[in-house]
């Protein structure tokens, strides 16, 4: 019987703590995961429970060094996306199949598994084929196949129909339109019947490692901790997970990938990473509108011609519309907001959530080494989405799969020792598969939209490479650092955005209302700014504080400072934040870092 952390409405941190502190007689603890068995009887496999709380011991000071609980494993995961479940999955198949006990454990910072799962999504069922190739009969839910696709140019004033040759990669024949979010829950009840552990409403904060620098694993947040980071009566320790290997799965741009990526200096001999923020919306409209299984994707308006960006629309089941649009996060002029960006490209309807993420761009020169010693990086946050196709969940999986395989063997081989595992046959093994070739074909597209002639040499050149070269150009184009692409505000043009109208476009409060974000209050913020002069004396002065424009959430504001008259200070909203991570990207001093909040806060999206 395998339980689930935040199933339980006691924290388990609670329990925990009260049985080191003698509270609960050690009868009450059962092995091998079964820890409550005898204290709460019955256990939902997705929800709560209305079990009575316990008492919390005195919280002093003093709790915040005492040691933590620690869980042995042998795989710890860390984010349950498509990526994380699908090396999850993956590990069990294979030690199922030879009748072998591995331990694999997820962890997932949202609530629940999906709730922070944000995609366009249009899925190819390449990598799901392989990993559950009776994935139909099993009821997944992927059941609007795509039927018809379109590549528009858009002006101010009209459509205009490109060619979809133009793009091969385009092509959606094969492929289903999803809400990603449902998907992610299917795959975690996958996981689950086969024997994984999942515990969404835990959130790791800290890269655990041991004495010669490999990593042991992971720590997840202390709870209970008040904005000063004062233990409050809730308090509760945070738990660490050791593991022979901890696979890193935090999509784009993981805030412990980040720490990684500069502790074994992942990044050396690669391209920056370049991103883009994409924003979506999920509508019900008129059935007589709706084309089920039809995607539309434009470039042109309301971008200029030389800031990268575009807009997709797909038409799911049920009289449901995805719409969305994403804009390079390369921009340079401080006063485009991408929110009201997006605003130019809605239709009627019934509006049901709203959500923004960033998404990874770079594509093939932009993936760090992706090994070191006790993990990996897999998935999106290692940046295997494929710009072109504007497609990331079937590189994500596959790239997880091939993982979890070198895992797999690491962990059962008979030569096994002592030593920290390193797995570099997973490395191998992508450079070996699909993934790499994919991604190989289309590295030049995105970079080239960097020439003078803007959208423009964009077109003509996508053409050129993927139909006439085929993407086997003898050149490989680099990218640049997409904060350093900022101009100061006096070289740029402020841009006029019309007032929204409650009908078709929309206040940003209103939409970010519709994601369903919760933060508890009185706790530590999750936005770090390193040094608060920075944002007024530099931000606000030569560039207009862009922050408060590029957040799709609100959280960043420039207000009057109360003790300084005729002064400005930065006001962080933390409570709107919905983890998309723009701020730690294209902030021009570099001068945020997103951390995780407490585990289960931020978004809950619906259909996304």
């Amino acid at each position: 019987m395998v339980f689930r952390l935040s199933s339980f409405l006691v924290p388990t941190h609670s329990i925990l703590r009260n049985l080191a502190f003698g509270n609960i007689p050690k009868n009450h603890i059962l092995k091998q995961n079964c820890y409550f068995r005898k204290l709460v009887p019955h256990v939902s496999s997705r929800g709560l429970l209305s079990t009575p709380s316990l008492q919390f011991a005195a919280v002093s000071d003093q709790r915040l060094t005492e040691p933590r609980f620690v869980e042995e494993t042998d795989v710890v995961i860390v984010g349950g996306g498509p990526g994380g479940l699908s090396a999850a999955i993956r590990l069990k198949q294979l030690a199922n199949a030879e009748g072998k006990e591995i331990r694999v454990v997820v962890i997932e910072k949202a609530s629940e598994l999906g709730a922070h799962t944000v995609s366009g999504a249009v899925i190819e069922p390449r990598a799901l084929n392989e990993l559950i190739p009776d994935w139909k009969e099993r009821g997944a839910p992927l059941n609007q196949p795509a039927t018809k696709e379109s590549l528009i140019f858009f002006t101010k004033n009209r459509a205009i129909p490109l060619p979809t040759t133009i793009i091969p990669q385009l092509s959606n024949e094969g492929n289903y339109v999803v809400s990603l979010n449902n998907f992610v829950k299917w795959l975690g009840t996958q996981a689950e019947e086969i024997g994984v552990e999942i515990y969404p409403g835990y959130a790791a904060s800290e890269v655990l490692y041991n004495e010669d620098g490999s990593v042991r694993g992971i720590a997840t947040n202390d709870m209970g901790l008040d904005k000063n980071f004062k233990p409050k009566n809730n308090f509760e320790r945070g738990m660490e997970f050791h593991a022979k290997i901890t696979l890193f799965a935090e999509g784009c741009h993981g805030s412990l990938t980040k720490t990684l990526i500069r502790k074994f200096n992942l990044r050396e001999g690669k391209q920056p990473q370049t991103y883009g923020i994409g924003i979506k919306e999920v509508w019900e409209i008129d059935p007589a509108k709706a084309k089920p299984g039809y995607t539309a994707h434009t470039v042109g308006y309301p971008m200029d011609w030389k800031t990268y960006g575009g807009g997709f629309l797909y038409h799911m089941e049920n009289n449901i519309v995805q719409v969305g649009y994403v804009v390079g996060l390369d921009y340079q002029n401080p006063y485009l907001n991408p929110y009201k960006e997006f605003q130019n490209c809605l239709l009627g309807g019934k509006r049901i959530s709203y959500a923004a993420r960033a998404i990874n761009e770079g594509g093939y020169q932009s993936i760090p080494k992706l090994i070191f010693p006790g993990g990996a990086l897999i998935g999106c946050t290692a940046g295997f989405l494929n710009v072109v196709k504007i497609k990331g969940t079937h590189t994500a999986m596959k790239s997880s799969m091939l993982a979890a395989e070198a895992a797999y063997e690491a962990i059962t081989s008979k030569n096994s020792t002592n030593e920290p595992i390193t797995l570099t046959a997973y490395e191998e093994s992508i450079k070996e598969s699909w993934i790499y070739g994919e991604l190989y074909k289309v590295r030049n597209v995105r970079p080239s939209f960097n020439n003078p002639l803007g959208v423009w040499g964009f077109i003509f050149y996508t053409g050129l490479d993927l139909v006439i070269l085929r993407g086997h150009a003898p050149w490989t184009f680099k990218h640049h650092e997409d904060h350093a692409c900022t101009k100061p505000a006096k070289e740029c043009k402020p841009i006029e955005y019309p007032k929204s109208d409650g009908v078709i476009t929309f206040d940003l409060l209103d939409s970010v209302s519709l994601s369903n974000t919760s933060h508890k209050e009185n706790q530590p913020v999750h936005l770090r700014v390193r040094d608060k002069s920075i944002p007024v004396e530099r931000n606000l002065k030569i560039f207009d504080g862009p922050e408060q424009r590029f957040c799709p959430a609100g959280v960043y504001e420039f207000v009057d400072d109360e003790e300084n008259s005729g002064q400005k200070r930065l006001q962080i909203n933390s409570q709107n934040c919905v983890h998309c991570k723009t701020c730690d990207i294209k902030d021009v001093s570099q001068n945020i870092d997103w951390v995780t909040p407490e585990g289960g806060d931020g978004p809950k999206y619906v259909l996304t």
